[in-house]
């Protein structure tokens, strides 16, 4: 038979049993109708399996212990103002025993970087010890502030089991952390556990952006904030079973920062450095920077300006590029909608990629610096991804539609096609990339809106949500062109087929073709933006997509002969209209002075 364990009932009520799938239940000792008692001034405590007596709050045992058994053990006596203060007392020593660490000129005093960091993480450590100590040795007092000039320490101290999704927020001076109770508590260890939040005034200026390893050679990196400490115990070092958050105050608020780092300080054999490792930046402005972590140590943030000028060249060119775009875009678009010759599938597709280019490019130029404030910045930078992402879109379902096109050449169904592209054509073109945003925005919302530009970050890969869509797209266009090309190729070779019809297929397959070079590859180019080639490549990148609407304009209108025939009807019949007008104004009888007169 079987039995359940010390602490726990069967769910039937049996003390014995042979049923496999018995399940025992802990018996809750605190409650009826067993309701241990602890003695006055003290109450019971559930646990898993168990249970133990703590004293209410306001009183202690003589022994100074948390818990005890039961009634027999209670000694729980009202605390006095002198116990109060005892470990404040005791905090305010260990923090005077730092500072007089931080300020020690002999200790800090070494030229070596090496040895600066080695001292460092040595300090760090033992003001951990420190703290921690002096916080669980005076259990009754849960929470302790201490502050002089060079820091601030809070201590929290946790002496019963943690509710559900209870978190501490702790603060000291301007920064702040937030932690979750159960990884305070350790896994129910025995006595009262305890986390210190430090914060340090000065000692950036001596662990300072100089041990940060992973910066780019280009970019300036300074230290941004105070220096944190935060720490558990009496276990150091375990692992959380949710990250840790963050919150700093800008030393100095600059704007214009290219990016963020969060960092924590790593202890090594050669002695310390910064380091991102599981520190996650959430979001930053101008004032404040907010970060996660999943484990603890002692944090700061770095930022990091971009020693490369904005070339004047390069701004101009894009403005002036995108202006002379919108105004051909636009256009572009009133001759798709307005001349009836071209008005067919392949022309509404054209349209709708006119359309969301005029849309992207216009809210580029009026909007991608407004950085403040950050929520209308991140819906501007997700406005831009669907914008550019849609565009992409249609350019793919150009490329189907050509196709398709190409394949009804093989099998005698024309009808199919348009059938099929109106039916596909909207719900794909506008939907497909508005899934990924929405995808996107939901997984990483913080990574919208960077503090330069209303444009996606590139922390943790996240440009390559729209990357990622833009290579899919053209490697799929290639693979259309390509069929398309070895289809015309056995046409060709066929006497069978209409010559004119495989001549206007080979006619858009080279717009397409072009179309593909102009508004997808030229993407590649502001990848390649680094090296030696990153200032040519940066010139070609801002010339050729700034012009995208003028290539739509040039090849889809100036350069068909439908439109061309299109706008020298109108040009004729205005130019008709005009003169019959002044010939009705004239008449049959009119002087020659009248002439002359209107005329001039």
């Amino acid at each position: 038979y079987c039995t359940c364990n010390h602490g726990y009932r069967s769910e039937s009520g049996q003390k014995y049993f042979t049923f496999p799938l018995e399940t025992c239940k802990d018996i809750d000792e605190c409650k009826p109708p067993i309701s241990i008692y602890c003695g006055v001034n003290a109450k019971c405590q559930n646990t898993d399996g168990s249970f133990y007596c703590h004293c209410n709050a306001g009183y202690r045992l003589l022994s100074g212990d948390a818990k005890f058994s039961d009634s027999n053990e209670n000694t729980c006596q009202k605390i006095t103002p002198s116990d109060e203060t005892k470990g404040t007392k005791e905090l305010q020593r260990a923090v005077e025993t730092i500072e007089s660490r931080l300020t020690n000129k002999t200790l800090w005093g070494v030229e070596e970087r090496r040895n600066i960091a080695s001292t460092a993480t040595d300090f760090l450590s033992s003001v951990e010890s420190v703290v921690l100590d002096a916080a669980l040795n005076t259990p009754d007092q849960k929470i302790q502030k201490v502050q002089n000039n060079t820091l601030a320490v809070e201590t929290r101290v946790v002496t019963d089991n943690c509710s559900m999704g209870n978190t501490f927020n702790l603060k000291a001076q301007k920064n702040s952390m937030s932690i979750y109770c159960n990884d305070i508590i350790q896994g129910n260890i025995q006595g009262p556990s305890a986390v210190a939040f430090v914060s340090f005034s000065s000692l950036g200026n001596i662990i300072n952006a100089t041990f940060f390893e992973e910066m780019n050679e280009k970019d300036q990196v300074y230290l941004n904030s105070q220096v944190v400490t935060a720490a558990i115990g009496p276990k150091r070092n375990t692992s959380l079973s949710r990250s840790v958050i963050l919150n700093f105050q800008h030393v100095k608020i600059k704007p214009g920062v290219k990016k963020v780092f969060c960092v924590y300080w790593k202890g090594t054999n050669e002695g310390g450095h910064w380091s991102t490792e599981g520190c996650v930046l959430i979001q930053a402005n101008k004032t404040h920077t907010t970060c996660s972590s999943a484990h603890l140590s002692s944090f700061a943030v770095l930022m990091a300006f971009h020693s490369q000028k904005e070339d004047p060249a390069l701004r101009v060119i894009t403005y002036v590029g995108l202006s002379l775009s919108l105004l051909c875009l636009l256009l572009a678009a009133l001759t798709f909608l307005l001349c009836k010759p071209i008005q067919n599938t392949s022309t509404s597709l054209h349209l709708q990629l006119s359309i969301c280019l005029f849309l992207a490019h216009l809210l580029f130029l009026t909007a991608i610096g407004q950085t403040e404030p950050q929520v209308l910045c991140a819906i501007i930078a997700g406005v831009l991804h669907y914008l550019y992402l849609a565009s992409f879109t249609w350019m793919l379902l150009e490329g189907l539609h050509l196709f398709l096109t190409a394949r009804n050449l093989m099998v005698v169904n024309y009808s199919s096609v348009n059938k099929f592209m109106k039916k596909l054509m909207f719900p794909a073109g506008y939907g497909v990339p508005a899934v990924i945003v929405a995808i996107s925005a939901a997984l990483k919302p913080h990574l919208y809106g960077t503090p330069d530009r209303c444009w996606l970050h590139t922390d943790q890969g996240f440009i390559w949500a729209f990357l990622g869509p833009i290579c899919a797209i053209i490697c799929v266009n290639f693979v259309f062109f390509l069929l398309v090309l070895w289809i015309l190729q056995r046409k060709l070779s066929s006497l069978n087929s209409e010559v004119s019809t495989i001549q206007n297929i080979r006619m858009l397959t080279l717009k397409a073709t072009a179309q593909l070079f102009i508004l997808g590859c030229t993407w590649c180019l502001g990848i390649l933006q680094v090296g030696p080639a990153a200032r040519v490549m940066a010139y070609l990148f801002s010339i050729i997509n700034s012009l995208q609407g003028v290539f739509i304009f040039l090849v889809y209108c100036l350069f068909s002969q439908q439109v061309q025939k299109w706008f020298g009807e109108i040009i004729k019949s205005k130019s008709e209209s005009e003169t019959h007008t002044l010939s009705s104004r004239l008449g049959p009888d009119s002087k020659p002075s009248e002439v002359r007169r209107l005329v001039t």
